[in-house]
């Protein structure tokens, strides 16, 4: 039986699980190709919601906010990739926060802040993100390079790359700056 640390440093190596991370690898570079899942889209009514809203709206935003998680190709592939092997709720609650976290905190950072990044620039990152975590379950970097990156520190940076993307599309709308920072 293989065993699996949950500090990110053990990794499956069964020939019978290769098959299915290259297939993911496969769906994950599709999925990124498409569309809708370049440069963090956000729905048309979304952004009409955003663009009218003024005022703390909690509940709203927080669906949004759930919304654009669950829905995002980036996100769910990452994410995928980052709790394929751990079998505890309570870790995958640890890994998807931290990655909502490190988002959260760009997103604000992004918005206020006036930073904008390229979104060619934020989607060529995020696709490397999925093949950094495909490669990571592989056990690739501790085959080239005798080394195990950090699983949980690896999630949060890319958390927060992710949410730069997000934050230069809302920096096209115009927003009423009356309930921004609880939004």
């Amino acid at each position: 039986m293989h065993s699996h640390s949950m500090s990110g440093t053990g990794v499956f190596t069964a020939p019978s699980h290769r098959p299915l991370l290259l297939l993911f690898l496969l769906v994950a570079a599709l999925l990124l190709g498409t569309p809708e899942a370049m440069a963090h889209a956000v729905a048309e009514g979304d952004k009409g919601f955003i663009q009218e809203s003024s005022g703390v709206m909690l509940l709203p935003f927080i669906y949004m906010g759930a919304k654009h998680m669950m829905t995002g190709y980036d996100h769910l592939l990452f994410l995928f990739g980052v709790i394929f092997f751990l079998y505890r709720l309570k870790d995958v609650g640890l890994y998807v926060t931290l990655f909502a976290v490190g988002h959260s905190i760009t997103l604000l950072l992004g918005v206020l802040a006036e930073i904008s990044i390229s979104s060619y620039i934020i989607d060529a990152i995020i696709g490397f993100s999925v093949v950094y975590k495909a490669l990571d379950n592989l056990g690739a970097f501790q085959r080239w390079f005798g080394y195990q990156p950090n699983t949980k520190v690896a999630t949060l940076i890319f958390g927060l790359l992710h949410g730069f993307g997000l934050a230069t599309k809302i920096q096209e709308y115009e927003i009423s700056p009356d309930g921004l920072i609880p939004n």
